[in-house]
């Protein structure tokens, strides 16, 4: 038995996405997120900002419409003359993801207008629950997926420098919305040290706890794309250090320049010296490829967190946690980068075509 997708014109899935659809889509997804960036920064520095008409929307609104005119451009020979539900159905996922996007982006741009103008703008907490900026920001990351997803329809197992490039940088735009909307719950972004003097209780409520929430949050976020993309391709020397390094360094930008560098530093250091460390590794250590990535979320979490607290407490003299919360901080990332492992390379792969 098939279905209406499986029974659409053959012509219509076989034509292959070039080079320019796919670099373009990148262009115009990153126009979205640095609007995105932009106008975190603004509300970010200037508190008292209560206009919807500011410059960092006008580049945010014209994001979204660069990002569909993009669609609409790539779809021109994917559909017939007059399109059907049927054949919208029968695009590849490579293309169906990213149009959803750009529907959850006009509903969550929508929204936002007349959200701003009856209840005006959000502050502090409400800036990462209000409905219309979560359908946004749901937009971003399925729109800029989209060149990754394309580029996941050609044949090989290896990346180019090209495709290295543009899967790079797509899911580079596609991770750095979710970063900046999940502040609330991240290890990255502001300080990594405790309120305390490391020997004082910590509250279960409080801004300690919600930072140790973070750490695993952000070990998951950190990890995802990694394990996503390597089960298409084997990863391209720098990519893992960029998808860690550049969100880190990003974020202290936006969110914490007025503080010193080294959390974001040592983090981004981290990276580099883990991918080094891993890649010599594999060189010598033969162990089956499930293992491997296994054992790259137990390790590399713990290090690289506790890389950090090291610094932290060569810089500030404490790391503002006990022993108790240290050691089973890091112990928790371990699992849960090892969770994240096991769970994302167990999902069923979903073909791009």
């Amino acid at each position: 038995m098939t279905t209406s997708v499986e029974r659409a014109p053959a012509a219509q899935q076989a034509v292959p996405f070039t080079a320019k659809e796919r670099w373009v889509l990148v262009v115009a997804s990153a126009w979205l997120v640095i609007g995105l960036q932009l106008d975190a920064y603004a509300h970010a520095t200037t508190p008292e900002l209560e206009t919807f008409w500011t410059p960092w929307h006008g580049v945010l609104y014209s994001g979204i419409a660069a990002s569909g005119f993009t669609l609409l451009w790539i779809m021109r020979s994917r559909l017939p003359s007059i399109p059907t539900y049927q054949s919208l159905l029968a695009l590849p996922n490579a293309l169906r993801l990213p149009l959803a996007g750009m529907a959850a982006l006009l509903v969550g741009g929508g929204m936002d207008t007349l959200w701003h103008n009856v209840f005006g703008i959000e502050r502090d907490m409400e800036i990462f629950v209000s409905p219309s900026h979560e359908f946004i920001i749901l937009g971003m990351v399925l729109v800029a997926m989209g060149p990754a997803l394309m580029q996941a329809t050609l044949p090989g197992r290896r990346l180019g420098a090209g495709g290295g490039w543009l899967v790079g940088i797509s899911v580079l735009f596609a991770v750095l919305p979710v970063h900046i909307y999940s502040l609330h719950a991240s290890a990255i972004g502001f300080r990594h040290l405790g309120m305390g003097n490391g020997d004082e209780p910590i509250p279960i409520f409080s801004p300690d706890a919600q930072l140790v929430h973070g750490y695993l949050f952000s070990t998951v976020l950190l990890l995802l794309p990694l394990i996503v993309i390597g089960r298409r391709w084997a990863l391209p020397l720098g990519l893992p250090t960029a998808l860690i390094a550049i969100p880190a360094l990003l974020m202290h930008l936006m969110f914490d320049s007025e503080d010193a560098w080294w959390p974001a530093l040592t983090l981004a250091a981290a990276a580099v010296v883990l991918e080094a460390g891993f890649r010599i590794a594999n060189r010598f250590v033969r162990l089956p490829v499930n293992a491997r990535w296994i054992l790259l979320g137990l390790l590399a979490p713990p290090l690289a967190w506790g890389s950090v607290l090291i610094v932290g407490k060569i810089e500030e003299g404490s790391v503002g946690f006990n022993i108790h919360i240290v050691s089973g901080l890091l112990l928790y990332t371990a699992l849960t980068g090892a969770a994240t492992v096991l769970v994302a390379r167990s999902v069923q792969y979903l073909q791009a075509e």
